[in-house]
This record gives C-alpha cells, sequence and structure tokens, in this order.
C-alpha cells in the first residue's frame, strides 16, 4: 500500500534534483532563474508578442539579470545571449566550442540530412554546395527573368480583386512559384508544383506545432508530408534521370551531376532550398509592404528610385543585375524591415565545453541561445531602435556588421540570403509602380517564436493606372 506514494515521492524528488543540480554544480554561471522542474521558463519564453519588441521574458530576465543570464529552457539548462559581442563570438565558434543542437522534434520533421541539423564535415559539404549553386544563380539572366515574369503574374492578378488581398498569401505564391521554378524547373501551372504546395503548407504547420506524434495531429501530418514531397522528389530525380539528353538549367541538375551527395542528401538538399526559399523570403516581402505601409515618405523615396530606374528602360525591358545594383535605397528599406521584423528571433547552440569569455561561464553542455532580436532592438547600438528608419542603413558595410544578424552568422549563415534581397527587390519594383496600398485593420507581425501576422496582413491596394 505505502509503495505506490514512495515511488512516486521518489520520481518527484529524482525530478526536482535532476533540475536544480545544474545550478548547485554551476555557481559561476551567470545569473538567472530556472523556474519550475520540467517546464522551466519555456512557457514564459515562448510567450507570443509583437515580434519589432523584445517580449516580456527578455525584458524582465535583462532588467534583473543583464544581458546575459541563465534559464532552463526546452527541458535544458540555458545560458541565454542577448549580447552583441557574446552572440558574435559564438557564431563564430561554429564547432569549436558551440555546435548546433535544435531540439529533437525538429530532427524528425526536417529528416536526419537536412542542413539545419547535420554537423561537422557533413554540414560543411552541403554548405558549399549551396554556397556553389547561390553564386552562380545570384545574377543569372535566366533567374532575374523568372523572378519579374512571377512577379508580373502576381500583381497582374490582383486587378479586378476588389482591391482587398491578403498579402501574406500572394507573397507565399510569389516566392513558393520562384524557388520550386529555379530549385525543380517547374513552373506555377504545372499540376505537380499544386501537389507540392499543398504537402508544404501541412509540413509548414507541423514544423511549428507542439511535436505529439499521434495520427491526425499537424506534427504527424507534417511528417507524412515530408515523405509524400520526398517520393515526389524522387519521383522527378528518375526522370531526369532517364531523359538524360533534357538538361534543364536549375538547382537539380547541378544536384544530378555531383557524385558527392546520396540519393537522400539530394532530396533532403531540395527540401532545405524549398524551405528557405520560401518561408523566409515571403516573410521578409510582407514585412517590407508592412513598413512602408506606415511610412509614406519612405514609400515615396522607394517609388522614386524605382521609377528612376524604368525611366532607363523600354517599355517591356527586363530588369537586369545593372538594375539590382542601382536599387539602394530599397535594399535600405529590406534591411531596416529585417531589423524591426526579426524573422530569426535566436538559433539554438550547445556549448561542447566550459567556455569562459569575459567575465561569462558557459557550463560544457548547456545550451546558448543566441537572441538576434534583442541586437537589433537595443537602442544603444540603434538609435531610436523602436522606429522604422532604412536611412541608418547609409553609408559603408552598415548592412554587415556584427549588430546585425538577420540570417544568422558564421560558418551557418543563410546560404540564399543574398537571393532573397533580389527577390524582394524585384517584386517591390512592380509593386510600388503598379500599385498604392495601406493595410487594413491594425494586424502586426508576431513572434510565437517563428513570425507570422496573424490575420495575413490584409491590405487595400489601388492600381496606379498611369504606370502600369
Amino acid at each position: 500500500v505505502l509503495a505506490a506514494p514512495a515511488i512516486l515521492l521518489a520520481l518527484l524528488l529524482t525530478l526536482v534534483l535532476s533540475h536544480f543540480l545544474p545550478l548547485l554544480l554551476n555557481p559561476k554561471a551567470p545569473r538567472g532563474s530556472f523556474g519550475w522542474p520540467l517546464v522551466g521558463e519555456t512557457l514564459r519564453f515562448l510567450t507570443p508578442h509583437a515580434s519589432n519588441t523584445l517580449g516580456s521574458f527578455l525584458e524582465d530576465h535583462c532588467s534583473r539579470y543583464g544581458r546575459v543570464f541563465k534559464s532552463h529552457l526546452f527541458c535544458t539548462p540555458t545560458v541565454v545571449s542577448c549580447d552583441q559581442e557574446l552572440n558574435h563570438f559564438i557564431l563564430q565558434n561554429e564547432e569549436r566550442l558551440f555546435q548546433c543542437s535544435y531540439p529533437r522534434p525538429i530532427h524528425g520533421i526536417l529528416g536526419k540530412s537536412s542542413m539545419l541539423v547535420v554537423l561537422g564535415e557533413d554540414h560543411k559539404r552541403l554548405r558549399n554546395l549551396a554556397l556553389a549553386l547561390v553564386t552562380s544563380t545570384k545574377l543569372k539572366p535566366s533567374y532575374l527573368g523568372d523572378i519579374e515574369r512571377i512577379a508580373l503574374h502576381i500583381v497582374g492578378s490582383w486587378h479586378g480583386k476588389g482591391g482587398n488581398i491578403t498579402f501574406c498569401e500572394e507573397a507565399r505564391k510569389f516566392a513558393f512559384s520562384v524557388i520550386v521554378k529555379q530549385v525543380l524547373g517547374l513552373s506555377p501551372e504545372e499540376p505537380v508544383t499544386a501537389m507540392i504546395l499543398e504537402d508544404f503548407l501541412t509540413f509548414m504547420k507541423g514544423l511549428i506545432s507542439f511535436p505529439l506524434r499521434i495520427p491526425g495531429t499537424p506534427y504527424a501530418k507534417a511528417v507524412q508530408a515530408r515523405e509524400r514531397i520526398s517520393s515526389t522528389v524522387k519521383g522527378i530525380i528518375e526522370e531526369r534521370r532517364k531523359a538524360d539528353c533534357c538538361k534543364r538549367d536549375d538547382f537539380l541538375n547541378v544536384l544530378l551531376s555531383t557524385d558527392e551527395l546520396s540519393d537522400e542528401e539530394k532530396v533532403s538538399f531540395v527540401l532545405d532550398s524549398l524551405l528557405g526559399g520560401y518561408e523566409t523570403t515571403s516573410l521578409m516581402i510582407s514585412m517590407v509592404v508592412y513598413f512602408l505601409g506606415q511610412s509614406a515618405q519612405d514609400l515615396d523615396l522607394v517609388k522614386r528610385e524605382h521609377q528612376g530606374i524604368r525611366s532607363t528602360k523600354a517599355k517591356e525591358e527586363c530588369l537586369s543585375s545593372e538594375d539590382y545594383k542601382k536599387m539602394e535605397y530599397t535594399q535600405h528599406v529590406i534591411n531596416e524591415a529585417l531589423r524591426c521584423g526579426n524573422i530569426v528571433k535566436f538559433v539554438h547552440r550547445k556549448a561542447l565545453k566550459d567556455v569562459r569569455y569575459k567575465e561569462y561561464l558557459i557550463p560544457s553542455g548547456w545550451k546558448v541561445l543566441p537572441v538576434f532580436s534583442a541586437v537589433h532592438l537595443n537602442p544603444s547600438l540603434h538609435g531610436n531602435a523602436q522606429q522604422f528608419q532604412p536611412c541608418r542603413w547609409e553609408g559603408p558595410s552598415q548592412g554587415t556588421s556584427k549588430k546585425f544578424t538577420p540570417f544568422g552568422g558564421g560558418t551557418r549563415l543563410c546560404p540564399g540570403s543574398e537571393l532573397a534581397k533580389v527577390e524582394a527587390a524585384f517584386f517591390l519594383h512592380h509593386l510600388v509602380l503598379n500599385f498604392r496600398w495601406k493595410i487594413d485593420g491594425d494586424d502586426i507581425p508576431m513572434a510565437y517564436p517563428y513570425v507570422e501576422f496573424p490575420r495575413g496582413l490584409p491590405i487595400e491596394i489601388e492600381p496606379i493606372c498611369s504606370e502600369s
């Protein structure tokens, strides 16, 4: 009769000890708190907040403990860094002192060969291939032509829509059409494209859901959707191999020509490319439209820049790489939207050994979270940090400093970041020359911690007839 309570008590004591023991064993770790056993402070850390703010958890902890503090997050003792210098130190010491360490459920849904989760030489090999693809693609006329054609198709479809659109949906259509064309050589009209998109939307919902692998849950559906996408991509690969004489100018053709990757890695590489090119790019474009919709002065400056570019070209002439280089203020706007919007709030790392940095000790095995948004919104680094001010990026090398890391840094800097900026700039070109818009209602970007507009950013649009 007494056995059950005794066992329960022993389990509770074990739980409490395992939770608080790291505190006792590491007295020189940064100041902070661990919260309750099992959940720690994770729920408070993940409390939704506007993405252009720190949120109550970080504000409270930074004021109480400083910009570097300890906590217990994602079931693990954690050091949280809101410090510019420490964040840079962490990112620059990947695989030496720190290692990528995403929660296990992320591995389950992305796959063991995903560039986001692989380590060491495997990651280096995949990243080098990604960089080579991006470099060869970036200013290729066919790539720029594809972006412009798709942008014109999306923007042109708004005529006759009654003046109201859900912009995030439109941005996703654009970004997905571009990345599917670039990676797999598929046009938006092909049936297989619609099939991949449907599965990809299910995949995305599961990626940000509670990791419960029970039939019917978003997480379980996402795992199944990934398997279907993998099967579809494998089928496309087999068709390409059979039609060896029919070479296409896309990522997949390059992948098929290399012997460095297994078929599983090639499929995973395609999925990573779709993920990066779809969600991040579409959200970045939505952020630009959101912030410009609140700043008539900056919108006017962007419009004047693109009118100047268009005035030098024939009516139907396509944009070129030289035109992109002239979009200087547009780049300032994109950088400022990334700084204010904080699409990537933080990344997951783990200390490989005891790390001493200045007065801080980061114990071996502890999770480390460099929080990029805390640096982007730090008023001592960015004057009037809460204000959208693209002019702050004027001057050499402003967009490549330690205080601005919208795409991460070090050896895990997003290889496709420049492609995303090209796509955003080309889309914006046709948007500002063809439409006026204003935000319909009070939708704002929210961090859950993934960032999204709860209502999908509804906007009211009005054609500019004389410049269409």
